[in-house]
């Protein structure tokens, strides 16, 4: 654990006073010992308030919706592990043999669990304030270059709204064909919209998401036509 502590003094500045609480937050599951899940859901917690507040202090003029998108942005699983990544947050797990042999300390959920989980032995070991200082470190420049609310909404909410911006009717979508086996099915969906004479196809493992390609499409559409 010296080589983990070390590690966090100089990424996050911070030392715990309850050396168990650092360990119990980077031992997974699969490992012995009492594992980072408990800690990994108040981490979430903590993280929850200290990210909302941020974007809700920086973005005073946005609304509910795309608060909670660019919360959502924030703190989903890619960008706690891209976070945890960055920080070489992997390299000091404590994971069992088999998770360790297949890349348990590359993957995505462990990387995002394990670092709420070392937010919230910070909340633990020093309180509120100490786990928002090393969240704060942890995400760095991401705090501050927040997305365009606009860009975070889904392909089909934003092809209704330019549709009605526009004066047009809204879209229409119909399941064109479905392929391969039960477990492994691929679906193919198309979307129309009345006055535009252009159709765009979607492809996707879910119906949704075959409606999200074909929707972003046409968006791709619709914007060519007004430039």
């Amino acid at each position: 654990m010296d080589k983990a502590k070390t590690w966090l003094k100089s990424t996050l500045d911070y030392d715990f006073d309850d050396p168990g609480l650092f360990e119990q937050a980077l031992t997974h599951r699969s490992a012995s010992g009492e594992s980072n899940e408990r800690l990994e859901y108040l981490g979430d917690a903590v993280l929850d308030v200290v990210v909302s507040e941020f974007v809700f202090r920086a973005l005073p003029g946005a609304d509910e919706g795309d608060l909670s998108r660019l919360r959502a942005s924030l703190v989903n699983d890619a960008s706690l592990a891209s976070i945890a990544a960055d920080l070489g947050l992997g390299e000091y797990l404590i994971l069992g043999s088999g998770e360790r042999k297949s890349g348990g300390h590359r993957r995505e959920s462990i990387l995002a669990d394990a670092l709420e989980a070392l937010f919230g032995a910070v909340y633990l070991d020093a309180g509120f304030e100490a786990a928002r200082r090393a969240i704060e470190k942890s995400f760095g420049d991401r705090l501050e270059s927040l997305p365009d609310p606009g860009e975070l909404r889904d392909p089909k909410t934003r092809l209704q709204e330019l549709l009605q911006g526009r004066g047009l009717s809204l879209p229409e979508y119909a399941l064109v064909e479905v392929t391969g086996k039960a477990h492994r099915q691929r679906f193919e969906v198309s979307c129309a919209v009345d006055g535009v004479e252009a159709e765009t196809l979607g492809f996707g493992s879910s119906r949704r998401n075959a409606e999200q390609q074909a929707a972003e499409r046409m968006l791709e559409q619709l914007t060519d036509v007004k430039q």
